[in-house]
């Protein structure tokens, strides 16, 4: 019986694949020649961890799932990280028997075997498990955390302790330094993070990153490696590297695993010396659809009926970091179509779009929002995106700009919808420009998911109810939550991902009717609500349901 043959047999005996998908996948195979496993883990017949576990419960071995699987940090270590790489293997524990276990993507390579047992000295034991989950498992365990502390340590020897280098050309370019930037950008690309700081401290220099909205500090290094370090951030972002008094900001473009990575560096000076802070912008984020930003159908219908009329302002609120920005290029997205002018204004451009014209606003050569916007209006645009409404002129020019027949689109820095269209009014809008102009709002906040491969269900107590205003009316039966265990596939935090909770709230004549005659917040957000709007915190409250995120995550980020 051919190999193929034999594995059709294997995963209809053990029911993982109907008979109807076999053949599909068969005649795909035939055409592609790709092997029938990978067309039906592509096809979505069959998971590839279920896949491995049958091909390995076929041949005797165990199949082990990393995600799951306690790996014994010490024990990961004893094969060089290299070695790992080359035969996609790694040790995970060692067994009863005192022999050492193996974990291999290709456990019939009998090479790497003997040069696992060469190196180790131990009798050894192979389990199976998925390419893809042998690679994460050594990017976790073999992390660079301990070869930048070296080149920390290499690199303070070779400066000598002189913190405040003259000669900063030989710093910059001083291998270890170089080395020690590298690899710390690789670190956090790994890792996830949004941000990146690099922070100077009395004794030493702190790195923390930004994972998922959250700071972790991630190491210590000598403070004799400060000067030099920052100074080589400060090169490669094209920053003047002999002013130090006062913040300067640049850019850094790379290439990190083969995917290209924007950097928007900030400068901060401090009694210690100069901060330096790191946005990473992977190019992966820009792409985003709104359906990947987390709306719930009927609230993304809601917000779907502004953004597709040709004219009107739509203003996206929040506070820093909630995602703004990357909800307007998700609708720009959407909107980017030949026959459209799109023009930004933006400070800085976060994210390089093909096929819209991206303006920088720069205030020292005079080039503010306010006189961008007046210059991009003389340039026959369909769709306007201003990056933050910061002041009555830019916030008046934008209202007229929607008034004369464009699409605007804006941030602005409010607690939640309803308030918005008083911020305008206080910044100098007047009211009858901000009805006339302004079509929806929507306010949000970014929440970190729950990892799916730890998160536990549990029926939570009527206290647990009762003191989350639990809308039992508008979701249903006694619900069943999830909440936040930790395992290695999330770093322990229990969280991996974030998403965002929103409201919408589109404009009505009744809520115009109360902006004019002044109206509070409350009464514009009573009646916005009578009106079919799902506050952020019901928002919230529906993911919690829906098993996407924790109770405690949502009373985190919205008050």
């Amino acid at each position: 019986m051919s190999e193929r043959a034999q594995l059709e047999t294997l995963l209809l005996q053990q029911g993982l694949v109907a008979q109807a998908e076999l053949d599909a996948a068969i005649a795909i195979q035939s055409k592609s020649g790709k092997p029938l496993g990978r067309v039906l883990i592509d096809l979505g017949h069959i998971a590839e961890a279920d896949l491995v576990a049958a091909l390995a419960r076929q041949v005797g071995l165990d199949f082990v799932d990393l995600a799951d699987q306690a790996i014994d940090a010490t024990v990961a270590g004893v094969i060089p990280e290299s070695l790992a790489r080359r035969y996609q293997a790694l040790p995970i524990y060692w067994d009863e028997d005192g022999k050492l276990v193996v974990a291999m993507a290709d456990p019939s390579n009998v090479f790497a075997i003997d040069d696992v047992r060469a190196i180790t000295g131990a009798d050894i034991r192979t389990v199976v498990a998925t390419a893809g989950q042998v690679q994460d498992a050594i990017d976790r365990f073999h992390r660079l955390d301990a070869e930048v502390d070296t080149i920390a340590q290499e690199a303070a020897d070779a400066l000598g302790g002189n913190e405040d280098i003259a000669n900063v050309g030989e710093i910059v370019e001083d291998a270890p330094i170089v080395k020690f930037v590298n690899l710390l950008i690789a670190q956090a690309v790994a890792d996830r993070a949004s941000d990146i700081h690099v922070e100077p401290a009395e004794k030493d220099l702190r790195i923390r990153f930004r994972v998922d909205g959250v700071l972790h500090e991630v190491m210590r290094s000598p403070k004799a490696i400060q000067a030099g370090v920052i100074s080589r951030l400060k090169v490669m972002a094209d920053i003047n590297i002999a002013e130090r008094r006062v913040p300067q900001d640049g850019r850094i473009s790379l290439t990190v695993a083969g995917k290209p990575i924007d950097l928007r560096v900030a400068t901060l000076p401090t009694v210690f010396g100069e901060k330096v802070v790191m946005r990473i912008l992977s190019k992966d984020q820009a792409l985003l659809t709104l359906d990947d930003q987390g709306f719930l159908p009927d609230v993304l219908e809601r917000y779907r009926a502004s953004f597709t009329k040709p004219y009107g302002t739509i203003l996206v609120t929040g506070p820093t970091g909630s995602g703004k920005s990357t909800t307007l290029y998700a609708t720009l997205n959407i909107l980017n179509e030949v026959q459209r002018n799109i023009i930004t204004v933006e400070d800085p451009v976060e994210y390089r779009l093909g096929g819209i014209n991206q303006v920088q606003v720069h205030p020292k050569a005079g080039l503010t929002f306010a006189l961008a916007l007046r210059s991009i209006l003389r340039s026959d645009p369909d769709v306007v995106l201003v990056g933050e409404i910061r002041d009555r002129e830019t916030a008046v020019i934008a209202v007229e700009a929607s008034l004369t027949g464009h699409l605007v689109l804006s941030t602005l820095h409010t607690n939640n919808a309803a308030s918005t269209p008083l911020r305008l009014i206080e910044m100098g809008v007047e009211p009858f420009l901000v009805v006339s102009a302004l079509d929806c709002v929507v306010a949000q906040r970014l929440a970190r998911k729950l990892c799916e491969r730890c998160k536990e269900q549990y029926q939570p107590s009527e206290a647990e109810l009762l003191a989350a205003e639990w809308p039992m009316e508008t979701i249903g039966d006694w619900p069943v939550l999830s909440r936040a265990i930790g395992c290695s596939a999330c770093g322990k935090s229990g969280y991996r991902g974030r998403f965002a909770l929103h409201e919408v709230m589109p404009m009505s004549e009744e809520i115009e009717r109360l902006i004019i005659e002044g109206r509070s917040t409350d009464d514009l957000k009573k009646t916005a609500v009578m009106q079919g709007m799902i506050p952020l915190k019901l928002d919230g409250l529906r993911k919690v349901g829906s098993g996407m995120t924790s109770l405690e995550e949502v009373f985190r980020v919205v008050a």
